[in-house]
């Protein structure tokens, strides 16, 4: 009977608090809330967030339209010193290939692909030189700048390689109009034909930037401990100057070998079936001295390409910081290093 008793009396408190109970359960998920006062540290944390949050995507932004402006300025200014290297380059000879004529045929291929090109670069290596550069040392950082540039080497070729075989045929003389090669391309080898020699381009821009970029980055980062403030844009343009120059030079072999594959045939007309075979044609056709052709116009092009490209991107980059960054968020803008 005590069991009973005492059994009944707790299944009466049970009943008599459970409605007590069930509505501290459906309480608890507003109890659980984080209440975050108007003007409190906690709400001046997440307005501080959502600011450097905002900051960081214009900072993107500002990368790509930079970028943009940085290589299409830099195609067209030296777009015919580039047509020289190539019609050096080209299997059938300089003068066969056009010599100093038309120096500027192909530069609406060129101008069509170097913006977005570029933009994408831009913008794919700052991403994710932010995100390997977040908690690494700093003796770490030169690979960080070669993996991101890497990386958005790759991405930029997506654009970067149909443009340049447009470029190129035209520049050797094999099209005469941008509607030509366009036509010619698609005919003999169909879309595909707009991606020959990705491959060989890609092989050519990894170890440009692996040697290119580290350069950059060390000699702006020295400069700016040595004159105790940031470097101007003329003075970043410099500084890609001598990286430019310097990976260009080393990179030649890659460059021969990629213009043969985009002009697609040799000397006697006979295509090309991949890089070995183009490889194994250019010495044969005259030695190793063969993959060098074209080096002295290359280096001395990307060279003052450097200087154009970079003080062209930190000129842009200043000018949009000022214009798209609040006041308050101006002193750093998406800088390369």
């Amino acid at each position: 009977m005590e069991c009973d008793d005492v059994g009944g009396h707790m299944r009466g408190l049970m009943i008599e608090y459970a409605p007590a109970n069930r509505s501290l359960e459906l309480l608890r998920p507003l109890t659980e809330q984080k209440i975050v006062i108007p003007g409190s540290t906690a709400d001046m944390m997440q307005q501080q967030k959502a600011r450097e949050k905002q900051r960081l995507e214009l900072s993107y932004t500002i990368a790509l339209l930079a970028g943009g402006c940085a290589g299409t300025a830099v195609d067209v200014t030296l777009f015919p010193i580039d047509t020289i290297k190539t019609r050096m380059q080209a299997p059938c000879g300089f003068r066969a290939a056009g010599g100093f004529g038309s120096v500027y045929r192909g530069l609406l291929g060129a101008a069509c692909g170097s913006a977005p090109g570029a933009a994408l670069f831009f913008s794919t290596y700052e991403r994710v030189k932010d995100a390997l550069m977040e908690g690494a040392d700093e003796e770490y950082h030169p690979l960080c700048y070669m993996a991101a540039s890497s990386c958005g080497e790759v991405v930029a070729c997506w654009i970067r390689v149909p443009t340049e075989n447009v470029k190129q045929k035209m520049q050797a003389g094999i099209y005469p109009t941008t509607r030509a090669a366009l036509n010619g391309i698609v005919g003999s080898k169909g879309w595909r034909g707009f991606y020959v020699g990705y491959g060989s381009t890609i092989m050519r821009e990894i170890p440009f930037s692996f040697i290119q970029f580290p350069i950059y980055e060390t000699l702006k980062k020295r400069g700016a401990q040595h004159r105790g403030r940031a470097l101007q844009p003329f003075e970043s343009a410099l500084c890609g100057s001598v990286g430019g120059g310097v990976s260009a030079a080393i990179t030649t072999p890659f460059d021969v070998i990629k213009t043969h594959l985009m002009i697609g045939r040799d000397r006697q007309g006979v295509p090309y079936t991949g890089w070995r075979s183009a490889v194994l044609r250019i010495y044969q056709s005259g030695g190793a001295k063969m993959f060098f052709r074209g080096i002295v116009p290359r280096t001395v092009w990307i060279a003052l390409g450097g200087c154009v490209f970079f003080g062209s991107y930190e000129t842009a980059k200043l000018l949009l910081v000022e214009q798209l960054l609040p006041d308050d968020d101006q002193p750093e803008a998406p800088a390369l290093g």
